[in-house]
């Protein structure tokens, strides 16, 4: 698993397609703050209730300045599927090759059910308007995390 990062780190730069295929970078993003989660597979009862609490929560994320993303190594198409059957209006972006995953610290060892197993790790980040991390995440429950997140930004 790479390093976790930190408040003060520079947030890794990426470009990857979203659920249309289009390229999505970080540095487009800039000047806004961001909110990038990392969850592991679209369509699953526990990623499919965070998003939907992102979504929930969107208006008062936006009305604060904030930018929602998510990110996981699902194909566009399948996250295409997802945002129309959960009605997700935030960017979803595909991650096949887990490389921002990664660069992140958000994919490596975790347990699941007991057992030790590689995969995405969930975990949010926000990054401020010059990119650089200022709340880290990692190991977050699907559930009670947006309110969590909410409450921590005043939003």
């Amino acid at each position: 698993m790479s390093e976790r990062l930190q408040p003060g780190d520079v947030a890794p730069e990426f470009e990857l397609p979203d659920a249309d295929g289009n390229p999505v970078t970080l540095a487009s993003l800039r000047g806004k703050r961001v909110v990038l989660y990392f969850y592991p597979a679209a369509m699953t009862p526990g990623c499919t209730k965070e998003s939907v609490d992102f979504q929930s929560g969107l208006p008062e994320f936006e009305a604060a300045g904030v930018t929602v993303v998510g990110v996981s190594p699902d194909k566009p198409a399948k996250l295409a599927k997802f945002r129309e059957k959960e009605g997700l209006t935030f960017p979803l972006l595909s991650d096949v090759d887990t490389e921002t995953l990664r660069a992140y610290g958000a994919y490596g060892e975790k347990k699941l059910y007991g057992k030790v197993v590689v995969g995405v790790i969930r975990s949010t980040f926000v990054i401020d308007a010059e990119g650089k991390v200022d709340k880290a995440y990692y190991n977050v429950k699907a559930t009670g995390h947006v309110e969590r997140l909410r409450r921590d930004l005043a939003v």
